[in-house]
């Protein structure tokens, strides 16, 4: 019986239909070194002579892994003593992506012009990624549920970037021999750590000292808005979002908007609550504990600006919260702005929002860039 003719057929088989590939396992362990990541929870990245391993936590079970990537440069030989993992050859040149947040991150280290497709285009406004679409250079792969998968083999991307959900699956695009790339930077419950994704989509791409310098300064001027407002004594209560339904949305107190809050200089009522995402409350059991509180923000969308008038025909016991009667409520209109574009990867904006609202004294004669004070 040749054993090592069927063994090497078995490997030709995995390599075809899962995309890792056959690994040496008797070869020498190799000695990798760690990259520091400063803020991010979600992933680890090492380096190692012959590739750059990267870890994804799964943030919804920390002791698992959500995946492992092997980034080979294009220009090196492929290794025979690679661990098992999915084979990514960077810089990746041509990608499908998911999500307008990723598409942004792309744009920003200025390689838009490398997205062959994207998902539900009529939630984009990146201008550089809108004209690409409009010109038929990036193609619309449908919804990022069930995407057009014949689509996306007509365009031959090297990889798909995708925001990953619990026990969620790909279906017929995880068959395709594609790297499929979960970024799970929505997860981290920091701002920071959000932001710092950006370095490992600089890996990915070949920009990685790109990254890591808008990664600086991002992280520096994050700082030194905290700093702003590190002394300040009078630190105002806020309550965050409004009814969806019947049900009230809040962040949790360890939640991503309850560090922007505090990093802001307010006293957010919930910030003892350990929660990272947000509670579904009651109209009743917010309005018990926060109906007090001095400031009210919330997002939502629609043709033009709300009104204190309009908040109240909406629902009427809007209208007893401390902040209504002192017409200190502040909206974000997402049909006007770009807050979901823009904000993943720079905090700072939304943190010198929020410190122009709760403490404007700071800047004087600035305006918000996002939210916008109710009238009545």
């Amino acid at each position: 019986m040749h054993f090592p003719r069927i063994l090497s057929s078995c490997c030709v088989i995995l390599l075809l239909f899962t995309g890792y590939s056959c690994r040496n396992t008797s070869a020498t362990k190799q000695v990798g070194e760690k990259v520091n990541i400063k803020y991010a929870e979600g992933f680890d990245i090492t380096r190692y002579p012959d590739y750059i391993r990267v870890d994804l936590r799964d943030p919804w079970d920390t002791t698992r892994l959500l995946h492992r990537y092997l980034l080979v440069d294009k220009k090196k030989d492929l290794s025979q003593s690679l661990p098992d993992g999915t084979l990514i050859r960077t810089p990746v040149d041509r990608m499908v992506v998911y999500s307008s947040v990723h598409g942004s991150m792309l744009d920003e280290l200025g390689i838009a012009e490398r997205i062959v497709g994207v998902c539900e285009s009529e939630y984009i406004s990146v201008p550089s990624i809108r004209d690409g679409i409009d010109s038929g250079l990036i193609t619309d792969v449908g919804n990022s549920f069930s995407p057009d998968v014949e689509k996306i083999i007509d365009l031959s991307p090297e990889a798909i970037l995708v925001s990953p959900f619990e026990n969620c699956s790909y279906g017929r695009v995880e068959k395709l021999n594609i790297p499929i790339i979960e970024c799970a930077d929505y997860m981290e419950n920091t701002p920071l750590g959000r932001a710092e994704w950006i370095r490992l989509i600089g890996l990915f791409t070949g920009r990685e000292s790109q990254a890591d310098s808008l990664f600086a300064a991002i992280e520096r001027q994050y700082t030194e808005l905290c700093q702003r407002v590190s002394g300040i004594k009078n630190r105002p209560t806020v309550i965050a979002e409004k009814k969806t339904g019947s049900t009230w949305f809040v962040p949790g107190g360890n939640s991503y908007m309850a560090r922007l809050f505090a990093d802001a200089g307010a006293d957010y009522f919930w910030k003892d609550d350990k929660h990272a995402g947000s509670l579904a409350l009651s109209f009743e059991s917010v309005f018990d504990k926060a109906q007090s509180a001095d400031f009210w923000l919330f997002k939502y969308s629609a043709p033009t600006d709300i009104t204190l008038r309009t908040l109240a025909s909406e629902y009427s016991p809007y209208s007893r919260f401390i902040a209504f009667e002192k017409g200190l409520v502040f909206g974000c209109n997402l049909t006007s702005n770009r807050f979901f574009e823009e904000v993943p990867l720079h905090p700072d904006l939304l943190l010198k929002d929020f410190i122009l609202i709760f403490h404007p004294d700071l800047f004087p004669g600035e305006r918000c860039r996002y939210y916008h004070h109710l009238q009545p």
